[in-house]
Formats: structure tokens, C-alpha cells, sequence
């Protein structure tokens, strides 16, 4: 089945490939690895900001960390990277704005962990970092980024 087949399967549609907020690319490919910078939660076209721990819910930043997920696809996509070039998710990076008690963020990163599983299936397993910040661009709550092998093209 095609990525794109299991996404409408999953009932999934990207999002348009935010721009970059400011001086660097969104992917870079060298030797068959994709580096996707790190990407914002966008849900229903409106940024998710706020403190994990302090006015944002568990929920509202696991599903921040999902729509951080669907933001490194849509980047993907608008590289011109079909999304069946995909071999491997090979890490994601989730950095969760966290008041000094939160604990949680392995919680929060599952939102894009489980989402890559969801897609990719066993490709979609990788290694992870889950960190605890203090202030992410634009008062984001999460930010997520990739490295991602791909297939030949």
C-alpha cells in the first residue's frame, strides 16, 4: 500500500508546508537522509503556544507533537520527496515547553512517535529525544525535528 493510500486510509490530510520563520531551509537530502528542521504544531491552521504544565494540557501538546508529525511529512512532500521514498524514520527530536515541574514530555513526543508507527509502520519506529524547555519560537508549545532515511530515487 502507497503512503498515500494508508493516509487516506487513516483519514490524514497534510497540512500545507509551513514556511520557514527564518534563515534556513526546511530539508536538506545528502546520501539518501532527509534532516527536517524543526517543525511547529499547527492545528486547524493556528499555531498551538503555551506552557506544557502551566496552560497547556497533556492532551493539547500530544496532540501538538501529532500535528508537529504531519508538518515534517507536508515538508517532505513540498520537497518534491514522495513520502514512499521513505525507509526509515530514523530519529525525531521533540522540544516541549515545560514548566519547571512538568515531566512528561516522553508523553507529549508520543503524539509524533505514534503518528510515524500509524504511517510508516515498522519503518516508523526510530530513536528519540524528548527535552523539557523553557521557550520555543513563537511561544510554541512543541517543536519537532527528523532525520529520515530514504530509499534511492
Amino acid at each position: 500500500m502507497s503512503i498515500e493510500a494508508r493516509l487516506k486510509e487513516l483519514g490524514i490530510t497534510l497540512p500545507n508546508a509551513a514556511a520557514p520563520v527564518a534563515s534556513y531551509v526546511p530539508v536538506v537530502v545528502q546520501n539518501d537522509v532527509a534532516y527536517i528542521s524543526g517543525q511547529l504544531p499547527f492545528i486547524d491552521g493556528n499555531l498551538v503556544t503555551g506552557t506544557l504544565g502551566e496552560d497547556v494540557s497533556l492532551e493539547r501538546g500530544t496532540a501538538a507533537a501529532r500535528a508537529c508529525g504531519l508538518m515534517i511529512m507536508a515538508q517532505l512532500v513540498n520537497a518534491q520527496i514522495s513520502l514512499d521514498r521513505v525507509a526509515r524514520i530514523v530519529k525525531l527530536g521533540a522540544f516541549v515547553s515545560s514548566a519547571s515541574n512538568f515531566s512528561d514530555q516522553p508523553k507529549v513526543a508520543n503524539g509524533a512517535s505514534e503518528l510515524m508507527f500509524d504511517v510508516f509502520g515498522e519503518a516508523g519506529r526510530h530513536a528519540r529525544s524528548a527535552v523539557g524547555v523553557p521557550v520555543l519560537p513563537l511561544h510554541a508549545a512543541v517543536e519537532v525535528d527528523a532525520i529520515i532515511a530514504l530509499h534511492p530515487a
